[in-house]
This record gives structure tokens, sequence and C-alpha cells, in this order.
């Protein structure tokens, strides 16, 4: 989930209460927070807590709530996780410590020593275009053997990564989620044994993204295809607009403050879309919004 803002350190209030019934409306699996596309390094502390508590109280468990804790700093990884508990939230998700590239030992030894000191149930994140480390096959496997990790999400985008990573858990830890970053692989990942994805784009359309999942579970093959060719349309429509990495996240945030649901404004260093940049992205939402009214979605 994005995270709607008013300002630098200030939440769209009402933006985001819209945005959440926005995306439970769609038949949503949970909801995950305080991750890439929520923008949560780039939020001051206060803010992440009031976010979580304000995604707690309103969601009042009706999906699952997973808060990123990812940090530099060990003990605010620590802090946010209990801040997180202590609101009410199901889990926590945590991506390598992301400025000092560590080693797969030091990593082991980092999720050893971080593990015990957490409140709720673990996700680990392999997001190693923005951490600079993999979580590779070893550590994947040791992290197996402990009980309070619970299920993975890989934003490699690597399918022989992911391949492997579905073997490790089928025959170490069955009962692991694991679920794709990038949804344009949405499709190809079920097909190799995967749970799901957690998708920028179910901020947008959410009944898209959960029914490719549906129509794969029911077998109905031919419209799981055309339903991830939406997908990649909404990818091609949004998230390649601006020229930068962070276009990705503008993009998203301009198509919900077009469609009346939540502000656009970014975390700085970043800036929302500006006026060329909108009328695009306006031009290519009654496009898309065509399209998916064939879907009926």
């Amino acid at each position: 989930m994005i995270t709607p803002l008013r300002g630098r350190d200030e939440l769209d209030v009402a933006g985001l209460e819209r945005l959440i019934e926005h995306i439970l409306s769609g038949g949503v699996a949970g909801l995950f927070i305080l991750g890439t596309t929520g923008e949560g390094p780039s939020l001051s502390y206060r803010l992440r807590r009031e976010l979580i508590q304000r995604v707690c109280q309103q969601v009042k468990r009706r999906v699952p709530v997973l808060v990123g804790i990812t940090d530099t700093a060990f003990i605010e990884s620590v802090a946010v996780a209990r801040a997180a508990a202590d609101f009410g939230a199901d889990a926590v998700v945590l991506a390598p410590p992301y400025y000092l590239p560590e080693a797969q030992p030091e990593l082991q030894e980092y999720l050893d020593h971080l593990v015990p000191e957490l409140p709720l149930p673990l996700y680990i994140y392999n997001m190693p275009a923005l951490t600079k480390v993999t979580i590779e096959a070893d550590t994947l496997r040791r992290a197996m053997d402990n009980p309070r990790i619970i299920g993975l999400k890989d934003s490699y985008g690597d399918l022989d990564y992911f391949k492997n990573a579905a073997e490790l858990i089928r025959r170490h830890r069955p009962d692991w989620p694991l679920l794709i970053g990038p949804e344009e692989k949405l499709l190809a990942t079920l097909q190799l044994g995967g749970n799901g994805g957690v998708s920028g784009g179910a901020n947008l359309f959410p009944k898209l993204y959960v029914q490719v999942v549906e129509a794969y579970r029911a077998g109905n093959l031919a419209r799981a295809g055309e339903l991830q060719q939406q997908i990649q349309r909404v990818s091609d429509s949004f998230y390649r607009v601006g020229k930068h990495a962070s276009s990705i996240i503008k993009g998203i945030k301009c198509v919900l403050a077009t469609k009346g649901i939540c502000n656009d404004f970014m975390a700085e260093p970043f800036h929302r879309f500006r006026d060329a940049e909108r009328e695009l992205v306006a031009t290519r939402l009654k496009e898309i919004e065509a399209e998916m009214a064939r879907f009926n979605l």
C-alpha cells in the first residue's frame, strides 16, 4: 500500500481511509504497509507509528496487516515492530539493512539476533535492487529453521531465483507463503509454485490482481493470462511515465489522485508528477478503465 501524504510529515488521513476501503473492496488477502511502494524508509518514525495505528484501527482485523520494519538501525526496526504489535498488526516484514552491504554470514547473524527481539512473526523480504544484498539460498534455508520466520516476499524479479526458493520451501517449509513483488511476473511465479503477489498496482485496481490468482487456482489459465496482460498494461501505462526509478510510486500516487482517492504528495527528495505527466496519466487512465470494464473489474 502507498502512504497517502499531505506534507513532509503529515498523513492524508481522509485519503488513507478512502484508500484502505478501496483496496479491501477488491478482495485482497492482506495489507502490507511501510514497504517500498509505501516509502517506508523515507518517513519519520513518528509518522510510521501514526500510519500503523490508523491502518490497524480501520482494518479491524478484516485482513492481516503486515508492517515493514526495514531500517539501517537494529534498534529502530525493533521499535517499529513493537509499535506494530501494540497497535494490532499481524506480522512484520524485513529486508536486509540497506546502507553498508552485509555478507551472508553477517545477514544470518543479524536475523539470529533480531528475531528474538520481535513481538510478531517475520516475513523476510528479498529486495537486492535497493538493499544491494540478495538473501542467498543458504541464508534462506537457515531462516526456514526458525519457526518465527513465516514467509518470503521476493522482489528480485529473477525467475530462476524464485524457482529455487519455491523448491526450498516445498522441501523444508511448505507452510511458508512465497510472494512475488514485481507484478509483471505474477502469473509466471504462480506457475512456479508461488502463492500470490504484493502488487503496487493493487492500490489502483485490486480486483484485477485478486482475480489473476483466483483464475489460476481455478484452472482457468486463459482468463488468468488475459488478466495478466491487463496487469502489464497498467505497468506500461503508469510506471514509465517519468524518467527515474521513482516514477513507479509517482505513477501509482498520480492515478490515485486522479481517481479522487488520495493526495499524491511524495516523501522528499521526490516530487509528484508535473502537469504534463499528470495529463498523460489522466488520458491513459481513461483508456485503462475502459478496458477494465470489459473484464468486469
